[in-house]
C-alpha cells in the first residue's frame, strides 16, 4: 500500500458537487461478535468492555457479549428512528455475521436506501491475524464480500476493516475485488488516491477514531454534552476551512453506545445542529469515491 503524501497547502480547493461546502457521513456500525471462539488467548474485544477484566476466548463473558447485543436488539433501532424523524442518512458498516445472525438489521437499512460498506467477517476476527498469509486474508475478504452480496443484493463499493486492522496487503486485495474506497486510513480530512499493485483506482474516505462514539464516551468519559460539544466543535472548525477547500466530516458510531438511552441526545442534538446548514452534502462513501475518481486531477 502506498500513496503520495501531499500537505494540505500545496493541495487545490477541492469543490464538492452542487457547490456544497462540506461532506458529512454518519456511520452507524453493524458488528456482530461471536460468543466464544476456540482459543485460550484473550480475543479483541473491539474497544474497551462495560467490565473491567479479559477472559481466555473459550469462555463466555456474558455482560460484554450481551452489553454489545443490546446495540442488535434495542439501540440500533433507536438510533434508525433518529435518522428518519431527521431526514439525515447514515452509511452503515456491516460484519458478514451480522447478515447471517443479525439479518432484520440489515435489511432495514437496506430498505431505507442507506450505504453498506463490507466490515469484515466478524468483530473479534482482525486482518492482522493473517498479515503474514495473504491467502487467507484474500479468503474472509471473498467469504465477507460473498455475504455481503447475497444480504444487500448488489456487490460492495467499499470496505472498512474492523478496529481498523487492515494489513499492507489490504487494500490491494480489495482492489482485485472491484472495491474503489477504504475507510482505513485516519490521516486528512478530504479524500485521497491511493495505490494498488494492479493500478485499479482506490479513494481514501477516512473512518475517524477520535470523532466517535467509543472515544467520547468510553475512553474520555464524556456525557451527553461533553459529546455533542466534541461533534459540534469538529463540524464548526472543518466548516470554517471549507470556505476556501471543501472538507469531509464523520462521526462514527456504535449502537450499543450511543444507542443507549442516556446518550442519544447527543446525535439528536447533533442532527439538528448540522441541519440548519444548507450547504452540507449528505452523502455516501461511494458517492464521494465516485466523484472524486472523475474530478481528483483538480485536486491533487
Amino acid at each position: 500500500m502506498h500513496y503520495d503524501y501531499v500537505p494540505l497547502p500545496q493541495r487545490k480547493p477541492l469543490k464538492w458537487p452542487n457547490g456544497k461546502r462540506m461532506a458529512v457521513i454518519i456511520t452507524t456500525n453493524f458488528e456482530y461478535w461471536d460468543p466464544v471462539k476456540d482459543t485460550d488467548r484473550v480475543i479483541y474485544p473491539g474497544g474497551p468492555g462495560i467490565v473491567g477484566g479479559t477472559l481466555a476466548g473459550r469462555i463466555y463473558d456474558n455482560p460484554n457479549w450481551t452489553w454489545r447485543e443490546y446495540g442488535q436488539r434495542v439501540g440500533v433501532w433507536r438510533m434508525f428512528d433518529a435518522f428518519e424523524a431527521a431526514d439525515v442518512p447514515t452509511s452503515c458498516t456491516i460484519n458478514a455475521k451480522m447478515a447471517l445472525e443479525r439479518r432484520e438489521v440489515v435489511d432495514h437499512a437496506v430498505a431505507q436506501g442507506y450505504e453498506i460498506v463490507a466490515h469484515n467477517w466478524e468483530q473479534t476476527e482482525l486482518l492482522t491475524d493473517f498479515q503474514d498469509d495473504m491467502e487467507a486474508e484474500r479468503d474472509v475478504i471473498k467469504r465477507t464480500l460473498d455475504t455481503y452480496r447475497e444480504a444487500v443484493g448488489k456487490d460492495a463499493k467499499g470496505w472498512l476493516s474492523c478496529s481498523l486492522r487492515c494489513t499492507p496487503n489490504t487494500v490491494d486485495l480489495i482492489a482485485e475485488e472491484g472495491l474503489i474506497f477504504t475507510c482505513d486510513l485516519l490521516n486528512d480530512d478530504q479524500p485521497y488516491l491511493v495505490q494498488t499493485r494492479t493500478g485499479a483506482p482506490m479513494v481514501s474516505v477516512p473512518y475517524t477514531s477520535e470523532v466517535n462514539d467509543f472515544t467520547v464516551f468510553m475512553r474520555q468519559g464524556q456525557d451527553v454534552e461533553g459529546g455533542f460539544n466534541v461533534f459540534r466543535e469538529q463540524f464548526d472548525w472543518l466548516y470554517k476551512e471549507s470556505a476556501t477547500s471543501g472538507r469531509h466530516m464523520n462521526i462514527g458510531l456504535h449502537p450499543h453506545v450511543i444507542g443507549q438511552p442516556f446518550r442519544m441526545r447527543a446525535l439528536t442534538m447533533f442532527l439538528d445542529y448540522a441541519r440548519q446548514y444548507d450547504d452540507i452534502w449528505w452523502t455516501t462513501r461511494e458517492e464521494i469515491a465516485e466523484w472524486y475518481l472523475q474530478n481528483h486531477s483538480a485536486h491533487i
